[in-house]
């Protein structure tokens, strides 16, 4: 990869982590327009570690509420363990709402990694989640919205994660809807978002790093170091950026903007490919 190739990518990465427009698919596209190879292991495994830069931006934006244990005392003839999952409320529903994602990842990761090599189910999935995104809003307009995170609600947002291990979803698309179908407040919604995206992509990032180890990637793994951390920095400070823009912005406008945008660009990407193109511009 070059120089040019990674910044593009990573400012890529970081403009979309936290958008309901896929990330992970917009590398993709990306990859395929700079005619970067689509089955090549090292590009593949930076599109997934380079999220978890930009996942970092969370920890650093919110750091208050994610380092934080509940200092409430525990109700009343708790039992020990129940004590202590009380006291790190916050960690354990993460930690419930990652289960579903690590256990369909571990299972299907074979699958995942080629549908990484499809920009047409890339532009599919963009399509028909922006048709979904124009009426969501009204689908998941309950009234009366709660911004208080349960277990259940927590496993419940976990399963709609996994639907994201298709490239062109959304993690952060399928997670907000998770939340909003469980009667969370857009903002609520987006928030636990970001914060499960912390242990999610954490997980994802070693599983491809054990990938490229185990596959006799240790060499280039060593030579491309300073490749993933430009990468990682670049993502981490524009994800910062547009983070903060996206709450603002869907709090007080909603999905639609964004599912319109899906529906061009996925459109676009369709019919250029149905045309026998391919997306490469250079190379």
């Amino acid at each position: 990869m070059s120089f040019l190739q990674t910044i593009i990518l990573a400012i890529v990465e970081g403009l979309t982590e936290f958008l309901p427009v896929s990330s992970t698919g917009h590398m993709i596209i990306t990859r395929d327009l700079m005619g970067m190879k689509p089955d090549d292991p090292f590009i593949n495994a930076f599109i997934v570690i380079i999220q978890f830069g930009a996942i970092l931006s969370v920890v650093a934006l919110y750091w208050r509420r994610f380092f934080r244990l509940n200092h409430h005392p525990a109700p009343e003839g708790s039992s020990a363990v129940k004590a202590f999952i009380f006291k790190w409320d916050f960690y354990w529903k993460l930690l419930v709402a990652f289960i579903p994602a690590a256990v369909i990842g571990l299972l299907a990761n074979k699958l995942i990694d080629q549908l990484l090599g499809s920009v047409m189910v890339v532009a599919v999935m963009l399509v028909l989640g922006g048709i979904f995104m124009l009426f969501c809003d009204q689908i998941f307009n309950h009234g009366k919205e709660s911004t208080q995170v349960t277990e259940k609600k927590a496993f419940k947002i976990g399963l709609f994660q996994c639907i994201a291990m298709i490239p062109g979803v959304s993690r952060s698309m399928a997670t907000i809807v998770g939340g909003m179908a469980q009667g969370l407040t857009r903002k609520r919604a987006a928030e636990f978002s970001f914060f499960l995206a912390v242990p999610t992509m954490f997980a994802a990032t070693c599983l491809d790093l054990l990938k490229l180890v185990t596959h006799g990637g240790i060499a280039a793994l060593a030579s491309q170091v300073p490749t993933l951390l430009l990468g990682s920095g670049v993502a981490f400070i524009v994800a910062l950026l547009a983070m903060k823009w996206f709450v603002a912005f869907l709090t007080k406008y909603g999905f639609k903007a964004f599912g319109v945008y899906r529906i061009v660009v996925g459109g676009l990407i369709l019919v250029w490919l149905l045309m026998g193109h391919n997306l490469a511009m250079v190379g």
